[in-house]
């Protein structure tokens, strides 16, 4: 479907030259003299090579169409990570290079926004928070209190994250899936 490109925004999915690719950051520039133009920040969907272009604001660009569904995880096994469509119980294999460092979060059972193009995986968003159990850190000190002073900490999916002095081996806590970072003591 082609549109004007100053009609593109962060997230939109193009189709430049039989390639796909997300757009990053959209600017819209108007100089006092001549042509406004569109300064498009983008990244290919294939390999992950960030580009920029512009283009005349009325210019016409190809923007691909992304079906963006809600997908329960099943597992993760040598050919990449399965998902079901819950309403229909197709299945997707995504590929490991599009989950990236988020993997380690994925839960049997969690709901995930899937991004497919023609019935292919390009991206996925993850719930922002997932609940893990630590299997291993430091021991408490006798007197240590919730200073501002974080101690490393395994959690149960082997991912590594700082807690506070008081989190002792076997506490449930709640981190963030986009950097693993401790948010708080989860509330059975």
């Amino acid at each position: 479907m082609k549109v004007i490109a100053s009609s593109l925004r962060k997230g939109n999915v193009v189709d430049v030259g039989g390639r796909l690719y997300v757009v990053l950051t959209a600017q819209n520039i108007h100089p006092g003299k001549g042509t406004p133009v569109t300064q498009l920040d983008m990244r290919r969907i294939s390999d992950g090579v960030k580009v920029s272009e512009r283009y005349r604001t009325t210019e016409q660009v190809e923007r691909a169409y992304v079906e963006e569904k809600d997908h329960t995880f099943l597992y993760g096994d040598g050919e990449g990570f399965h998902f079901m469509n819950p309403e229909t119980y197709d299945q997707v294999i995504v590929p490991a290079d599009i989950l990236g460092e988020s993997a380690p979060f994925l839960q049997e059972g969690m709901t995930c926004a899937l991004s497919l193009h023609e019935g292919v995986p390009i991206a996925i968003d993850l719930p922002q928070r997932v609940t893990l159990e630590i299997v291993e850190t430091e021991p408490t000190m006798k007197g240590q209190t919730a200073s501002s002073s974080y101690k490393p900490a395994v959690l149960s999916n082997g991912a590594r994250t700082n807690v506070p002095p008081h989190i002792d081996v076997g506490t449930r806590i709640v981190v963030m899936t986009a950097d693993g970072s401790y948010v708080e003591r989860a509330k059975d």
